[in-house]
């Protein structure tokens, strides 16, 4: 299984199981943890969600050949299963915690921004590099890293797309805490467990309350960022990345205005 799912103790695991892909992940992959996350909001046996990766790789983003292979019309971005697994992660009323280790590559780093509680090892690279594809941010990112980081320093992630570590993501308020690689995951399960003994209806409450003045907004980002997206992955840039990728070769963009 690429995405293992479990439900232990009151914490729902999803964990990325594609280490020989480094984890990329396919439409398929997208849909199993929409599933388990929609699945999640009605169980009352789940009170934490927990996403992990593996220690040496959280995720390096898209599978690009099943992401070109499963590509939509502009019109047709809802349809996409990544699209469903983000709509339940960012809609989720139970806390989830994310636990990264390794590399967290396009939108490995930006589910994080929908995530309650994020750790990361001291192994954790981060990075964006929509605008090295010849596309644009994803998912609210826009909009929330900028809340997150302040301005110049998510033009400096999400323009330039240059990987960042652990403790910059730290001092941006990525991520909340830095810990060994070897400690992490034993870290995170035990702040999932804690919020599994807290009161459910409290820990449910209070995350709407600090979620309520964003929602509309991401939400408005999300369409826009969508919108944009879509048409951009029939660019003449976007296809000059995308076959550069599959060649292993630099990419020339001096060639586009």
């Amino acid at each position: 299984m690429e995405i293992l799912s479990s439900i232990e103790n009151g914490i729902l695991t999803l964990e990325f199981n594609r280490p020989e892909r480094k984890n990329a992940i396919t439409a398929a992959m997208y849909q199993s943890m929409a599933d388990a996350l929609t699945a999640a909001e009605t169980d009352a046996s789940v009170r934490a969600i927990l996403l992990v990766g593996k220690p040496e790789i959280f995720t390096a983003g898209n599978d690009l050949e099943d992401f070109m292979k499963n590509a939509p019309s502009s019109g047709a971005i809802e349809d996409r299963s990544v699209y469903k697994f983000m709509m339940a992660l960012s809609g989720a009323s139970k806390p989830v915690v994310a636990a990264v280790s390794g590399n967290a590559v396009g939108i490995g780093t930006t589910l994080l921004m929908h995530c309650d509680l994020v750790y990361a090892a001291d192994n954790a690279k981060f990075s964006m590099p929509f605008a090295q594809l010849g596309l644009c941010p994803e998912f609210g990112s826009s909009l929330l890293l900028t809340q997150i980081a302040g301005y110049p320093r998510a033009a400096e992630k999400l323009m330039l797309g240059e990987a960042f570590g652990a403790h910059e993501a730290l001092d941006m308020g990525l991520i909340s805490k830095v810990l060994p690689v070897e400690e992490l995951r034993a870290f995170a399960e035990g702040q999932a467990a804690k919020l599994v003994a807290l009161p459910a209806s409290s820990i449910r409450t209070t995350k709407a309350l600090m979620k309520a003045a964003r929602t509309a907004p991401t939400a408005q980002a999300i369409a826009e960022e969508n919108k944009h997206f879509g048409a951009m992955l029939s660019s003449p840039e976007a296809k000059e990345a995308f076959m550069a990728f599959f060649q292993k070769r630099k990419p020339d963009f001096t060639q586009f205005s």
